[in-house]
């Protein structure tokens, strides 16, 4: 299962860096409307995914910022 997760998460950043687009535009092409995958992609949003991801990306560059203007 982690290997499936990891290479699933590897997939789909390999595809927003080659093509540049917005993720939803990734989705809507690999996805049916009642399928599995989208099935588990609104779960995790019901459960607060993607925002507990910007929040925990938001305060590791604000932590990061700090540490760096604390090494000058």
């Amino acid at each position: 299962a982690l290997k499936m997760a990891v290479q699933t998460a590897k997939g789909a950043a390999d595809l927003l860096l080659i093509h540049g687009s917005h993720p939803e535009h990734e989705i809507d092409k690999v996805t049916s409307p009642k399928g599995c995958t989208i099935a588990g992609l609104n779960e995790m949003e019901h459960q607060g995914f993607s925002s507990s991801l910007i929040k925990g990306i938001k305060l590791s560059a604000l932590q990061a910022g700090g540490l760096y203007k604390d090494s000058k």
